[in-house]
């Protein structure tokens, strides 16, 4: 049997190729079900209907209030796939949005609860739309750490934020990439401060808000007022959050719990780098298995155990050289991948 840490995705992994990914892979069709009179008894359209849609829609698909439930739902189900019998899950943790589907995963909410916790707070920050995030790399195409490049930009971005008028703040730490969330007038500052790299970025994220930032207060005050604190409970796995703190089983205050994850988690920076660094020295697992939905995380997972220093891999090409003799990185978005952690599929 091989140890894992299992790591949720976050937004913006529910794709065009990830349309039926529900119907493909969501074992549990009585809780589809649920999820699905949750949404309808909201005036949503059920999940059942976005992921059996004809035609993926980037309109419909990523708006906050139906992408966060979508990529919940494709996670847990992943998560409930993995064979135990193989596989034993050691922690959890996630990127973003990805931490409501941890605590759902390690035990802490159930399905239902974590289910409430996402389509809320996906659809408050969905008709508060306040800001927006971009995406922009430090480190090359070859992966490897160059703390300079990044000094230069957390320059930058502080140099923009203190100009009237500009919000601009690191939202995600994540690997080699940088996800900055800010105002108009920031997002903008810092697009035309820096030269196009790798043929695509700087990139802005499509209905996305300003994440893991200060302008994200009043969202948080209304997901606090809207979840109560006896939706958390004790924790089953330990679970790594945003700032590399691990909440362990039987040791963990659930108020704080409850506190953290609908304050500093929706405010605050979230670490992602420094997540997958603790994950990897603390739990030193056998693999990091991603689950779906996509397949977009794998690279940012691989990037921050090259900048922890992991087993002695300082780029892209010593990663590749290690994963193809013993692969320690599984992604459940990719079939063949997906096939070495699960039993079967549901029919």
């Amino acid at each position: 049997m091989k140890t894992a840490v299992v790591i949720c995705p976050g937004r913006g992994t529910y794709t065009k190729t990830e349309l039926g990914y529900l119907k493909r892979h969501f074992g549990d069709r009585a809780l589809l079900g649920a999820f699905d009179a949750t949404r309808a008894a909201l005036g949503q359209e059920t999940l059942s209907a976005l992921d059996g849609a004809a035609s993926y829609s980037v309109a419909k698909h990523t708006r906050g209030d139906n992408a966060s439930a979508l990529i919940y739902a494709a996670t847990l189900g992943d998560f409930r796939a993995i064979d135990g019998d193989e596989v034993e899950v050691v922690a959890v943790t996630g990127n973003s949005m990805g931490w409501y589907s941890a605590l759902a995963c390690g035990g802490a909410l159930t399905a239902e609860a974590g289910f409430e916790v996402v389509n809320t707070m996906g659809t408050l920050m969905q008709e508060a739309l306040i800001g927006g995030q971009l995406i922009y790399p430090f480190v090359g195409e070859d992966w490897r750490p160059d703390p300079a490049r990044k000094a230069e930009l957390m320059a930058l971005i502080a140099e923009i934020a203190a100009r009237a008028d500009h919000v601009l703040t690191l939202s995600i730490d994540l690997g080699g990439m940088l996800v900055i969330a800010g105002n108009e007038a920031g997002l903008a500052a810092f697009e035309a401060a820096v030269p196009p790299v790798q043929g695509r970025f700087p990139i802005r994220l499509a209905n996305h808000a300003a994440f893991h930032s200060s302008l994200q207060a009043p969202v948080a005050e209304r997901g606090r007022s809207r979840l109560s604190p006896a939706l958390f409970s004790q924790p089953k796995l330990p679970m790594i959050d945003g700032r590399g703190a691990i909440w362990w089983p039987g040791a963990t205050d659930t108020h704080a719990l409850w506190d953290y994850t609908l304050g500093h988690q929706v405010t605050e920076t979230y670490d992602f780098t420094h997540a997958i660094r603790i994950a990897a020295r603390e739990f030193a697992p056998d693999l990091f298995l991603v689950t779906g939905p996509g397949t977009t995380l794998g690279g940012a997972v691989a990037q921050s155990l090259i900048l922890a220093d992991w087993r002695s891999m300082g780029s892209k090409t010593e990663f590749q050289t290690r994963q193809q003799a013993e692969p320690l990185l599984i992604s459940m978005g990719m079939d063949d991948q997906r096939a070495t952690v699960t039993k079967g599929e549901p029919r």
